[in-house]
């Protein structure tokens, strides 16, 4: 890399809109959305789809819901041309969907394209040729001039065939590629030209695509290309204006979003961005994104792990970790902090929920519901050595029915995060209970209860009971009496000199429904120099629950 004074490069250059407006818009409805994914998504795999893999596909896009999907370059291969004709000829392609092919400026090729698209209802016949200076400099050497006349005559062309088609219904799209860097009064030139040839109306629109065929500058240079070209093309009302966005500098997506605020009406792009280089738009994102301000994008991604398994199976490729709604750790924290922050979210939002099914979503750190994309709450929060309080309580809870007093979550948290730190790495769900189990779960020793009988007392209604306990392996029956069987039992130990302690916090819960119910019941308590001490007793027998957690809190009180 060089050094200071950078010779190599320089700054894109900027588009004069001193009163660019895009800045003060708001999305409020979902673009056209178009699928590449079987041209330019396929193009860019190390092993391209067979045919029987296109049409899994295909059928996947219908299912999502595009209603315009680019099927392929038929005039490029005999793969291509099969696939197009198999989905024409064996009747795949619903009445409310049209498929887009593409095609260079050239005649032999153009001719081709029309021979695939015989007995379709409707069809989208994608014209593009290169306008930049560096393509018309360097890979065709050719005026600008001459670069326009080679748009014009395949748009000429194209008209001409047309009506060739006996009940196909033939739109045009125009790309000139890499407009990203084609001056753009040039650009609107040569669409210009293309539309005096096509003579789109208002009922029957030309699709202007603008590729950002390479990313060259920051998105907001993007949006005033767009603008620019919105505001200065004539009979605008007879153009839907397209996007088609890469992700070269990293901003593909935002690119797209400021391209729609600056008012593009159409989006071109792939599921989860497969495509060269750096890949195309992801359209599950910007979909989502919109979904998450409140706008329905007019696809379904609610089932988004089923689409993930056919894409990567049928590309071949892999959906990273990291990848925004798709990817498997998106949902996750490892934070002690978020996932604090998480778990009290979730919390006020079952709450809130069950008064009203349409309540705001608004849990810290996750923009969107995870179940409104088929995924669901269990890798939300996942335990390393970094992880707190609020994260060992959400699995507790969530995974095993365990809803630990709030003033237990810092020790219990404690006891995790030691064990993950000396093991280096993050534990599973089963392994966070087993701790909890161990450290503070039915306890024995030093105490142990081997039977209680308990009895009540008239008129009072105090509770009398007769224990048989054991301590550090020697046997007594122990008796005691109360207004429950847990102030009876301490009762006992009172009359055994065993109580060193108060009785601070007692909680208790079902874990379960139905003839599988047992009682968790949580005991705290307080040791003469202040210190204090948590158990957690589980039986199916509430009342034995509950001494359960008084003698583990005893217990630990003793081993600590």
């Amino acid at each position: 890399m060089q050094k200071g004074n950078i010779s190599k490069y320089k700054p894109f250059q900027q588009i004069h809109l001193p009163d660019r407006e895009w800045p003060n818009a708001t999305l409020e409805t979902a673009p056209i959305w178009a699928s590449v994914d079987l041209r330019d998504g396929n193009q860019a795999l190390a092993v391209p789809m067979t045919v029987e893999e296109k049409i899994e596909y295909f059928d996947l896009l219908v299912a999502i819901g595009f209603k315009e999907i680019e099927v392929g370059f038929p005039s490029a291969s005999d793969t291509e041309f099969r696939f197009i004709r198999r989905l024409i000829e064996e009747n795949r392609i619903p009445d409310d969907v049209t498929v887009q092919v593409l095609v260079q400026a050239r005649e032999h090729l153009i001719r081709r394209t029309f021979e695939s698209l015989e007995g379709s209802r409707q069809a989208i016949v994608h014209l593009y040729n290169s306008t930049s200076p560096l393509q018309r400099r360097i890979t065709f050497n050719k005026s600008k001039e001459a670069i326009k006349a080679i748009a014009v005559e395949g748009a000429q062309l194209i008209r001409e065939l047309k009506d060739s088609i006996p009940g196909t219904h033939i739109r045009l799209e125009y790309s000139p590629e890499s407009f990203s860097d084609t001056e753009v009064d040039y650009a609107l030139d040569v669409c210009r030209g293309v539309m005096e040839v096509w003579q789109p109306t208002v009922e029957n629109k030309i699709i202007l695509n603008l590729p950002a065929t390479v990313e060259w500058a920051t998105p907001n240079i993007h949006a005033d290309q767009i603008e620019w070209f919105c505001r200065n093309l004539p009979d605008r009302e007879k153009a839907i204006i397209s996007l088609h966005t890469h992700n070269d500098r990293g901003t593909g997506i935002a690119a797209t979003e400021l391209g729609l605020l600056a008012g593009a009406d159409r989006v071109e792009g792939t599921l989860f961005g497969n495509g060269e280089r750096t890949g195309n738009l992801d359209i599950v994102t910007v979909a989502l994104n919109l979904y998450t301000q409140g706008i329905d994008p007019g696809l379904d991604f609610s089932n988004l792990e089923d689409i993930r398994a056919v894409y990567e199976r049928v590309t071949r490729m892999q959906v990273p970790e990291r990848h925004p709604y798709s990817g498997d750790l998106v949902f996750t924290a490892f934070s002690g902090s978020h996932q604090d922050a998480i778990k009290k979210g979730m919390d006020l939002r079952k709450d809130k929920h069950a008064e009203d099914p349409q309540a705001l979503w608004q849990v810290p750190y996750l923009p969107i519901d995870p179940q409104d994309i088929g995924r669901d709450y269990q890798a939300i929060i996942r335990i390393n050595s970094q992880s707190g309080k609020g994260g060992v309580a959400y699995i507790l809870a969530t995974e095993y029915g365990l809803d630990l007093p709030k003033p237990m979550h810092p020790e219990v948290g404690q006891v995790v995060n030691d064990a993950a730190d000396a093991a280096s790495r993050e534990l599973k769900p089963d392994e966070i209970h087993e701790l909890f189990q161990q450290h503070y779960v039915n306890l024995e020793a030093p105490l142990q209860i081997h039977s209680v009988d308990r009895q009540e007392t008239r008129p009072s209604g105090d509770v009398h009971i007769i224990a048989d306990i054991s301590l550090d392996g020697s046997k007594r029956r122990v008796e005691g009496q109360g207004n429950g069987p847990i102030s009876a039992f301490v009762d006992a130990l009172n009359q055994q000199k065993l109580k060193d302690f108060t009785l601070i916090d007692y909680r208790q819960h079902s874990i379960g429904s139905g003839s599988k119910t047992t009682a968790a019941a949580y005991i705290r308590i307080e040791l003469a120099d202040g210190s204090t001490h948590n158990g957690c007793g589980i039986d199916s027998n509430i009342e034995l629950a509950g001494l359960k957690a008084l003698v583990s809190a005893f217990n630990r009180s003793r081993n600590l």
